[in-house]
């Protein structure tokens, strides 16, 4: 009887401890569904992708030598992953980003909320993901006239949403109006 009492106690001990420890990663992940600003999913993962792409404009990935030691490189392009495969990669990733910045609550960083139900927003948007497209197919194909078109295709779908969202005259306390 005291072994069924203790197990009971220790399993009850135990199922509560793993609630309060499961409710406050809830609660974050509720209210921290968007942690990252707008402009901070543009420095942290647009940026530096369509980098990659703009890079591949002027260097063929084939011929990018690897990093003495590719782990520790800073150019994506002679890192453990570079070549074609980052800019296969970079195209995948502004593929994907695309969805983060249509995700409701996402702020711009004047605390704004981000304009993800405007008609133009959401055709920006398909217009970004179609970018990202491109550059991973022209990366598939390790075509350099490929990567040329990809590049424009991004230069012109950030344009695009730039032109009206980012490009403001009291600069970024007034984007994302």
């Amino acid at each position: 009887m005291i072994a069924t009492m203790i197990a009971t106690l220790t399993c009850a001990t135990a199922a509560g401890v793993i609630a309060a420890a499961q409710a406050p990663a809830a609660g974050r992940a509720a209210a921290g569904r968007t942690p990252a600003t707008l402009a901070q999913l543009m420095e942290g993962i647009l940026f530096p992708s369509s980098n990659v792409i703009f890079a591949a404009q002027g260097a063929d990935p084939s011929q990018v030598k690897a990093a003495d030691d590719p782990s520790t490189a800073t150019d994506p392009l002679a890192s453990s992953y570079g070549g074609w495969q980052a800019v296969e990669n970079a195209g995948l990733a502004l593929t994907e980003a695309a969805n983060l910045l249509t995700v409701p609550g996402r702020r711009c960083s004047n605390g704004r909320l981000a304009p993800v139900q405007n008609a133009d927003w959401i055709r920006f948007v398909q217009g970004l993901r179609a970018a990202g497209v491109t550059a991973y197919s022209a990366a598939q194909s390790k075509n350099q006239d490929r990567i040329l078109e990809a590049a424009d295709a991004v230069t012109t779908a950030c344009s695009n949403c730039h032109d009206k969202y980012r490009e403001k005259p009291k600069g970024p306390a007034d984007r994302c109006l």
